[in-house]
């Protein structure tokens, strides 16, 4: 797949110069996201679980949840800015990232599920670090796969067919997310055991991230050979940039200094939208299970049962991202994002105020509807908002610097929980109607982004 060639006027034009892509380079640069996300999904919705049978103190789960975000926020703009300012020949600028990262991401998923396999003994310091030092190396991993994906969007893709990029690489990254977790209920459902001795994760548990790890080892295989990225000069004529063979990077703090309006104004919102989602991921195993099963005890069928129902959940909840994706978002005006970015959070908080309520196993279904219009918007939104105002020469950098509101929020929910989790009876459930209220201020902060119009698209 080659690059668009240049026309002799392009230097004098601006950013939204950038030619159309075709949907073949559309698919290649946003199908590759359903492997990564596969890995995400499975660690977020079976994490809480896998610690939980290791034996972890509900009451000290937060300690395991600072890790991703953590993690994350350090490597995400050390991965941006590394990569604004270095070119492989054979691979391009991106891409090179994927080649070391997958097959580490792969490796250490297989890892992860057997923290519990090695006769460390159930709740013991060994089990609970390894399975610690697993989380951060995982992390670490799936956020070098994450990044590429998103900064090619910002590199190759204009204003015309941002939204529908956002969209489509969201919508794959859901189908991700339907895999992952479909995955233990499946097994469970072909005779693979869903229950061990004490301490040990489910075979169903661990098999499902062994799968998780080849899906993603084929997917960013697939993006690195179709995926032809600009060289660096007609790259810097469609960005509207002087090239220069060896420009000197700026630091992290001009790039902070000088950073566009709209990157301030999407972070506070950010910050409230993943305040929430970090008490969705920790306590919706848990409270499922207090509300539906009636049990607490994390080696009970009980729980399990409701680990898997929570797998399904996920699996509705990206379904419902992958139809609203492709046919809502997608085709919505760029005029419209912070319109549909609203929308999406009060969905959001209105499903996770109503999981923590309900004692129906099946109207959780409803819930999960409304919090997975929640979580395609609010991945596809804010990048659209934010990316349409960044100088084109620093994108990798501000895509990483930007991710630094979205796992602070995290890591600041879960320092809290330490301090909520008691306050409230440690009560799961109300765990989650305070992540539900979080989203819904976000929703009616939406006023504060002040995003200027893109431009038309003719030069």
């Amino acid at each position: 797949m080659s690059a668009p060639q240049m026309t002799s006027d392009a230097s004098t034009k601006k950013r939204h110069s950038l030619p159309d892509i075709t949907m073949k380079t559309m698919f290649a640069i946003t199908f590759g996201y359903c492997g990564v996300n596969m890995a995400f999904s499975l660690q977020t919705s079976q994490m809480s679980r896998i610690f939980q049978t290791l034996g972890a103190d509900p009451s000290k789960l937060g300690f395991f949840f600072i890790l991703p975000p953590l993690i994350g926020m350090i490597i995400q703009p050390i991965l941006g800015r590394f990569s604004d300012g270095h070119w492989s020949p054979r691979f391009g600028r991106r891409m090179p990232i994927l080649l070391w990262a997958a097959p580490l991401a792969a490796i250490v998923m297989v890892l992860l599920p057997n923290s519990g396999s090695f006769g460390f003994g159930y709740g013991s310091l060994t089990a609970l670090c390894f399975g610690a030092a697993a989380i951060v190396l995982m992390d670490l991993s799936n956020n070098a796969c994450m990044q590429p994906f998103r900064m090619i969007i910002g590199d190759m893709v204009n204003e015309k067919q941002k939204d529908q990029a956002w969209s489509w690489q969201q919508s794959f990254s859901n189908l991700g997310g339907v895999l992952a977790n479909l995955c233990p209920f499946l097994l469970t459902g072909l005779g693979i055991a869903n229950i061990d001795k004490k301490g040990v994760v489910p075979m169903s548990v661990r098999l499902s991230f062994y799968i998780a790890a080849a899906v993603l080892l084929a997917t960013s295989i697939y993006t690195i050979l179709s995926v032809k990225e600009y060289d660096p000069k007609t790259y810097a004529q469609y960005h509207n940039f002087e090239y220069e063979e060896k420009k000197p990077q700026k630091s992290y703090w001009t790039l902070l200094k000088e950073a566009p309006s709209t990157f301030w104004q999407v972070a506070v919102i950010q910050f409230f939208a993943y305040f929430g989602v970090q008490y969705l991921w920790t306590y919706t195993t848990g409270a499922i299970a207090q509300n539906v099963w009636h049990t607490a005890d994390s080696s009970s069928a009980g729980f399990q049962a409701a680990g898997n129902w929570y797998g399904i959940l996920t699996f509705v909840q990206s379904i419902v991202g992958i139809i609203y994706g492709f046919l809502v978002l997608s085709r919505t005006s760029q005029y419209k994002r912070k319109f549909w970015y609203r929308i999406g959070l009060l969905c959001g908080g209105l499903g996770m105020i109503w999981t923590a309520f309900t004692h129906n196993q099946y109207a959780l279904i409803g819930s999960f509807t409304l919090i997975g219009i929640c979580f395609l918007t609010m991945h596809a939104e804010p990048f659209a908002i934010f990316t349409t105002e960044t100088d084109g020469a620093n994108d990798g950098a501000y895509m990483g610097l930007f991710n630094i509101f979205i796992c602070l929020p995290q890591i600041i929910a879960s320092v809290s929980s330490f301090a909520i989790f008691p306050l409230v009876g440690r009560s799961m459930p109300t765990m989650l109607l305070i992540g539900g209220i979080s989203w819904l201020i976000g929703a009616a902060l939406m006023d504060i982004i002040k995003s200027q119009k893109p431009e038309s698209n003719e030069a």
